[in-house]
């Protein structure tokens, strides 16, 4: 359990509350419409969402994947025994098999190339859930210990809802506050998600058979490896 599961259930009340009083209107050019806009969801939801994102799985997704590198360094072990034969057959082989050891581990576009490139980024995933997790949970605790927190539980309390005839009521201004603060947080971790994705996206693509070298045609079908 981190920090963020414990400020889970009081975070989620208090941003109950914010839903509902944000939910009938906002006051116009508060900051809060366009992250409003871009997330297309309430602070409520959107932390919910977030709460099930877990750097472990994904750590122990990339533990998973370098182990598959062992059983790769066996085959390429045993592709390096000398042969003791001669001959066009032979030379066929040497053709094939120095091939396949490209294929297998030369290089970034190997198959090992790729397997450690998956490794890295589930890596890199599980170092983003756990900061994302720690930036959301700093930003839980600064909201539930302010002056506007204190104006919401006191607005929702006492009056209930807004209605869509005064969507401006109590503690309205400090729920789109709070919710701005909420969404920011939330908007520059899923930006993060986005850079990650488009800095490893070149290093995840499909790997292809790269024929022996005497330029005979041989499979060229691309070998998927990674997610």
């Amino acid at each position: 359990m981190d920090a963020l599961d414990r400020l889970a259930e009081p975070g989620l009340d208090l941003l109950r509350r914010v839903d509902r009083l944000i939910a009938a209107g906002v006051p116009e050019g508060h900051r809060v419409w366009p992250l409003l806009r871009r997330m297309q969801v309430l602070p409520g939801d959107a932390v919910r969402g977030f709460l099930d994102l877990h750097p472990a799985p994904l750590a122990g997704a990339g533990h998973a994947v370098r182990r598959l590198i062992r059983g790769y360094d066996d085959v390429s072990a045993a592709l390096t025994d000398s042969v003791l034969w001669s001959g066009p057959a032979a030379t066929a082989y040497g053709q094939q098999r120095a091939a396949l050891l490209r294929h297998l581990d030369e290089g970034p576009e190997s198959l090992v190339g790729r397997l450690e490139s998956t490794a890295g980024y589930a890596d890199a995933l599980a170092d983003w859930v756990e900061g994302s997790r720690l930036a959301l949970a700093r930003t839980l605790a600064d909201v539930l210990r302010s002056a506007e927190a204190v104006a919401v539980v006191a607005a929702a309390t006492a009056t209930g809802p807004p209605t869509r005839l005064t969507p401006v009521g109590p503690g309205v201004a400090d729920a789109a506050e709070i919710a701005a603060r909420v969404l920011a947080v939330l908007c520059v971790a899923y930006d993060g998600a986005e850079t990650l994705l488009r800095q490893w996206a070149p290093s995840l693509a499909e790997t292809a058979w790269r024929p022996p070298l005497d330029g005979r045609p041989h499979y060229d079908q691309p070998t998927r490896v990674g997610w």
